[in-house]
Order: C-alpha cells, then structure tokens, then sequence
C-alpha cells in the first residue's frame, strides 16, 4: 500500500504542475464553464483514448498519457466548480485555486485508500481498456444526474463520480509510468 501510496503521489505531482502551468497561461478563465461542461471535456478525453485503444494509434502525435492528465485536471475544475458554483467571474488567486485543487486531490485520495483497503489493490490487475470503460461509464451516469438537476434516488452524487474516474485515471497513470 506504500508503494501505491507514493506513485499515486507521483501522479498528483505531474497532474499539479501541468494544473499549475496551464493557470500561469490561462488564469483560471476555466471558472466560466458550468459542470456540465466539464464533463463534455472529460467525456471528449475518455473517448480519445478509447479511440486511441481501439484504432491501436494516434493521427495527432499526443498518446493517452496527456488525456489522462486532462481528465484528472478536468475532474478537479468540476469538484471545484460543484463547490463554488460557477461564475462569470474569473478571478481567483492562484494560491486559493492551488488549495481547492489540493483538498479535492485529498479527498479523491482519501477514497481511493479506503476502496483500496476493501478491494486489495485489484485494480492493478485490470487492463487499461477496463479503467476506460469505467471511466465513460461514470460519466455517463454523471450526464444522467446533471440532467436530473442534480438529484438522485440511491445512487451517489456527482461528485463521488467524480472522484471514481479521477482514481481510475490516476490508476492508468501509475501504470502508464511505472510498469
């Protein structure tokens, strides 16, 4: 667990410092975009590489590691905008933008060292297509609950969907870089 603990580190600090880039670039013009949004530009990522993996290249140049990095950094931007909600104000100092996108990495942690605990490490055994099919499922079931204005009978909210495909995405990662 140590081991997974440390290269789930790895993968925060490469999703951060892209993060951390991009915000220099781009401010954090992002706070615009509703959660829906955010979920079309992860829907777009995950159907990528899904492409990618079928297709077995890509025409672009870019692999599924870079996607993976967006759809992380991407989930992080919709925790964050379910909590502040979105605004057409833009504003924002990079050092509070940098706690939210630590605190929301945090909590996916958090969740994936608790599933992690019940399930041993299983994920590891999966394949890559698996963490992608899981990945556009989750999202798929996010679509349907934004579309039901939030609301859920039994089923857990957005945001723990969110949470899921970040740690699926992370999971591909530390694959990616460390196997």
């Amino acid at each position: 667990m140590e081991k997974t603990n440390q290269q789930y580190d790895h993968v925060i600090s490469i999703c951060q410092d892209i993060f951390i880039k991009k915000m220099k670039d781009y401010g954090t013009a992002w706070l615009i975009l509703r959660p829906s949004s955010l979920t079309d530009q992860i829907y777009i990522k995950a159907q990528r590489i899904r492409s990618i993996e079928e297709k077995g290249v890509s025409k672009v140049g870019e692999g599924i590691r870079p996607e993976y990095i967006g759809i992380i950094n991407y989930c992080v931007m919709a925790l964050i905008q379910l909590g502040r909600g979105f605004s057409d104000e833009t504003e924002t100092s990079d050092e509070e933008m940098l706690k939210l996108y630590e605190t929301c990495f945090q909590k996916a942690k958090t969740l994936m060292i608790n599933k992690n605990h019940d399930y041993g490490e299983a994920w590891r055994n999966m394949r890559m297509s698996s963490y992608t099919d899981l990945i556009l499922m989750k999202i798929k079931r996010i679509k349907q609950i934004e579309d039901n204005q939030g609301k859920t009978i039994i089923s857990e909210g957005i945001d723990a969907n969110y949470m899921d495909i970040i740690n699926y995405s992370v999971f591909a990662m530390i694959k990616i870089e460390f196997e």
